[in-house]
């Protein structure tokens, strides 16, 4: 079910199951060992559930520790509501959302007499005024405020705090954007690619770098999602890659994660993969910049640093001055990324901050024993969730994404018997495998059909792609392509002539009659006589 066509019982759910995940988090970490059977009492009231129900979920929670694992499974309706049939019910939800959920904020009353106006012109019977009225209330209040203009409505559902302050390490994560003050080279040509983006993610509390992601694509939610598995997961074995050996002990799921306002992360696959581990979203209202001060100063530290490297262009061209970027630049997007992990972990992160009046790692030393350290449940979830996703048909040949042929045995089941395109999700950071969702609902991990080749990134495919292609052009014979193509139109314009000049000959001068007497007789055959028949 998509975004836009998700039912309001459905948004209903998940938003009591979102209320369920807030207190019963909040009960065990109160309680972290043993559960006290009158707060359990007071919970279950408060949540409107039986005590054995709330037992029930808070096992579920503990054994997932997801939302969706307190969502309400109960198909149907719950018990008191009314059901209507499905044209009354589909006049309803036409008008709320037609005549109700504008700007102009017409009454209830009046969404009643349209309804009644609705059904009546239809042949049916108006529904009840409670019953438009529950459907109104299972509309999210942020929505229905959005929807009609209800500013005081949209203010009192969305968390506004004063200021970005935190209390502990990973409660609240900024993360932003910047496109980098250096061009990039090409790995084989060592020819200017351009400049790249780089998306960094800082903790407020000991202002820390969580994770980065450096890549030549534009911001989106592809990047943050990256940058936010780079934060969650130990970087040991990613710093080794890159032959860093300075310590990055950050690690585990933030609390809140404040973000951008574009519409990229506001997108409800990305909000349910956060919400569904347990992490907020937060995003920065429209024409507030000074929201993202502190990420913005970090990154404004790292563009001081990279202003050092050839091919940088400064920040103002006063400082470009005849500086040519394009014709400095050395380093490579992996070189580049492998300095500016050496910048956060051996510099900035040991240099005295000028807020904290301490170096960010050793209040994050300070405090990280205090730390309670939540990681994804379910690693390999996790990471999928994240992931980029396209759609892609199932072919006998396998799955065919960025011009690359993936196969998995675990595919042979579902070949011919659906015709329904696939969710494939992908790493753009390592293309060798991919991860297929099968009719089923569970995903396979799918890797290149040709076991021979080496993993490589999206961007290099995509280069080596255009390199491909531009070779093609380059061994085009242009000379031989005209010399044919006017052969070509010679030989079709002869072909014209001829048949137009076999159409103009004279017809043979012939008797009707002698016509007549040859029709039906082969000429090539003696005629036979009448005493021949005898």
């Amino acid at each position: 079910m998509s975004d836009d066509t998700e039912s309001y019982e459905e948004m209903a759910r998940w938003n009591e199951a979102c209320r369920r995940e807030e207190a019963i988090r909040g009960l065990l970490e109160r309680y972290p060992k043993s559960l006290n059977g009158q707060a359990v009492a007071d919970l279950a009231w408060e949540l409107d559930l039986s005590r054995a129900t709330l037992y029930r979920m808070i096992k579920l929670f503990r054994a997932g520790g997801t939302v969706s694992s307190l969502m309400d499974r109960k198909r149907g309706r719950r018990q008191g509501h009314r059901a209507l049939d499905k044209d009354r019910e589909a006049v309803v939800r036409r008008t709320i959302e037609g005549f109700y959920l504008k700007p102009e904020r017409p009454s209830f009353a009046r969404l009643v007499r349209e309804v009644q106006i609705d059904c009546t012109t239809a042949g049916l019977a108006p529904p009840n005024w409670r019953t438009i009225k529950s459907r109104v209330e299972e509309i999210d209040l942020q929505v229905r405020g959005r929807k009609r203009g209800e500013s005081e409505v949209v203010k009192a559902t969305t968390a506004t705090p004063g200021s970005f302050s935190a209390s502990r390490p990973l409660e609240l994560v900024q993360i932003d954007h910047t496109k980098v003050d250096v061009f990039v080279v090409d790995e084989d040509t060592r020819q200017p690619l351009g400049r790249p983006w780089l998306t960094l993610a800082l903790d407020i509390f000991s202002r820390m770098v969580v994770g980065f992601y450096l890549t030549m694509g534009a911001p989106s939610r592809l990047s943050t999602s990256l940058c936010i598995l780079h934060s969650v997961f130990d970087k040991t074995a990613w710093l080794q890659e890159r032959e860093i050996h300075e310590a990055w002990p950050v690690a585990g799921l933030p609390g809140t994660i404040h973000v951008d306002n574009g519409s990229d992360f506001r997108s409800r696959a990305f909000e349910r993969a956060c919400r569904d581990n347990g992490i907020k979203l937060d995003w920065r209202p429209p024409g507030t910049p000074h929201f993202g001060g502190h990420v913005e100063r970090l990154i404004g530290t790292q563009m001081g640093a990279v202003h050092l490297l050839p091919g940088s262009t400064s920040s103002s061209i006063e400082e470009r001055r005849e500086y040519d970027a394009k014709c400095h630049a050395a380093l490579t997007l992996r070189e580049l990324e492998r300095y500016i992990a050496l910048e956060i972990v051996g510099q900035y992160h040991h240099a005295i901050h000028g807020a904290l009046r301490r170096p960010p790692i050793a209040v994050w030393r300070q405090h990280e024993n205090e730390l309670v350290l939540r990681l994804p449940k379910d690693r390999m979830q996790f990471w999928i969730s994240f992931l980029p996703e396209t759609e892609r048909t199932l072919r006998p040949t396998g799955i065919h994404l960025f011009h690359i042929r993936y196969w998995s045995p675990a595919l042979s089941a579902d070949l011919g018997r659906t015709k329904a395109r696939l969710i494939v999700k992908y790493d753009p950071r390592d293309l060798s495998r991919v991860f297929v969702r099968r009719p089923s609902g569970n995903f396979v991990e799918a890797r290149y059909a040709d076991v021979t080749l080496a993993p490589i990134t999206l961007w290099e495919a995509q280069a080596a792609r255009r390199k491909l292609n531009a070779e093609g052009k380059r061994e085009i014979d242009m000379h031989v392509l005209v010399r044919t193509a006017l052969a070509q139109r010679e030989l079709i314009q002869e072909a014209k002539l001829k048949t137009q000049g076999r159409q103009r000959l004279p017809k043979p001068n012939v008797d009707d009659d002698e016509l007549g007497s040859l029709r039906g007789v082969d000429s090539s055959k003696p005629v036979a006589s009448v005493e021949d028949l005898d």
